[in-house]
């Protein structure tokens, strides 16, 4: 689990679990658990297959706006009703780091 002494989880896409509704209500754990939201998320499943921790790591992709994994409709519907900026949280993580990033939030 992307985890720290922070206590704040981000996900594989970016998404900072710990601050999202349905992680608080106990609907979701994060996917890097046994309990997400999206057992099927093609996201979950690519960054695992490399293990990653977040998709910041992946060199496939300079601008990680190119993955359509990532970059699709689904995806911007799950940014608008979550709020989030997730390629952005990505960008930042590639910046700073995981942990640094982690205790920004």
């Amino acid at each position: 689990m992307a985890k720290s002494g922070s206590g704040k989880i981000v996900a594989y896409c970016g998404l900072v679990c710990s601050e999202c509704g349905a992680f608080r209500k106990l609907k979701c754990q994060g996917c890097h658990s046994e309990r997400p939201m999206f057992k099927n998320c093609p996201v979950k499943k690519c960054a695992m297959g490399r293990n990653y921790s977040t998709c910041a790591e992946c060199e496939d992709f300079e601008d990680l706006k190119g993955c359509r994994k990532l970059n699709n409709f689904i995806s911007k519907i799950t940014g608008f009703i979550f709020r989030t900026n997730r390629t952005g949280n990505l960008c930042r993580i590639r910046e700073i780091g995981l942990e640094k990033f982690k205790a920004t939030v």
